[in-house]
């Protein structure tokens, strides 16, 4: 067997994966209260310790990154203790697995967030569009408050606090978010970053606040245990292609491998509608970073192979196919068929259509 098949182990830093196939962060919107995972979240994840890493759902670093209904954090001792029965039920099963750190930025509602917070971004312009809220249903997006230098250190050291506490709560690493529109792309994007000190303008500013956040999170807990997703190319949350581009991506790659991170997880949401990201750019980044590359983006199995074996990624992610599928390792190593999920309880609370989905074996 072939070490580019899917099915082979990897070693990912200091961590033995038991294949390539990656779990990919997707956000289920099922903690509760206040972003506190519970024994529901630990058995959905331990069903998906399978895969030869899970990567979360987007888990905020403090109240203002908590943009969306009922997703998780990771800055209270509740939550804390609630990723360790998610962690410990991971471990069990034989699985690895990573926080995904997401701060939202501009995009949320101060309906779905504590008192006392703000909308916090490297710019004022609001997001297009509307929030779900529990409260009020969809909602038009919260105007941000414009980012000072305070805003910016202190967005800084909640995810050097997340990376700490991820590490308390038993995670064998961290991903940080830096795409689809959230705070650390906010500030890559000239879209999306309208600052005039350090962190905005040129290329080198625009890279600031992601890389001293690499940087401090890496000198916290090892540059071993902590990855980066970015989507250039990527549309969401009124993102967008720029002029630097490709410039910024391998600029940045460049930097994020010098600090050795553990790996770049490059998005390609061209399959749910968004533009493709070339295949130039997913070369510029894999040679700059000079480290592990995940590749997601609607891949079934053939495809996976074919891109492993070409050299353009190292591990590959599944997202969707995940949801209704928490033994698709094995589906995918036996060319079995693929179950079906429900869209409609994607971000719906409770065990519908997140912890009912049979595996191959129980179908019979």
């Amino acid at each position: 067997m072939s070490d580019h098949t899917l099915f082979a182990p990897y070693q990912l830093g200091n961590i033995h994966l038991n294949n390539k196939i990656i779990m990919a962060p997707m956000t289920r919107s099922r903690a509760q209260p206040v972003g506190v995972p519970d024994e529901l979240n630990a058995r959905y994840y331990a069903q998906r310790a399978g895969a030869g890493l899970i990567i979360t759902e987007g888990t905020t670093p403090s109240p203002n990154g908590l943009g969306y209904p009922r997703i998780p954090g990771i800055y209270s001792p509740e939550q804390v203790a609630g990723w360790k029965l998610v962690t410990d039920a991971v471990h069990a099963q034989g699985g690895r697995i990573f926080l995904q750190v997401m701060h939202t930025g501009r995009v949320g509602h101060l309906a779905n967030m504590p008192e006392g917070t703000e909308v916090v971004a490297p710019t004022s312009k609001t997001v297009s569009g509307e929030m779900y809220t529990d409260a009020e249903g969809p909602q038009p997006h919260t105007p941000p408050r414009l980012m000072n230098l305070d805003d910016i250190q202190q967005a800084k050291n909640e995810y050097v606090a997340a990376a700490n506490n991820a590490i308390a709560a038993g995670f064998d690493g961290i991903e940080l978010h830096g795409a689809n529109g959230y705070l650390l792309e906010q500030f890559l994007n000239p879209l999306t970053n309208e600052l005039t000190n350090d962190y905005g303008g040129s290329t080198a500013n625009r890279l600031r606040f992601v890389v001293e956040t690499a940087t401090e999170v890496a000198a916290a807990i090892g540059g071993d245990k902590v990855g980066i997703r970015v989507s250039p190319y990527g549309i969401f949350n009124d993102t967008g292609a720029f002029e630097d581009l490709e410039n910024t991506y391998e600029q940045l790659s460049r930097e994020l491998g010098q600090l050795g991170l553990v790996y770049m997880h490059i998005v390609d949401h061209s399959a749910l509608g968004a533009p493709e990201v070339p295949v130039k750019i997913k070369k510029l980044i894999r040679d700059a970073f000079g480290g592990t590359i995940i590749l997601s983006g609607g891949y079934d199995r053939e495809r996976a192979e074919q891109d492993l074996a070409a050299g353009l990624g190292h591990l590959v992610a599944y997202g969707r196919p995940f949801i209704a599928n928490p033994d698709l390792v094995e589906r995918l190593r036996n060319n079995a068929a693929l179950a079906d999920a429900d869209h409609g309880t994607f971000y719906t609370p409770g065990e519908q259509g997140y912890t009912d989905y049979p595996t191959l074996a129980e179908v019979g």
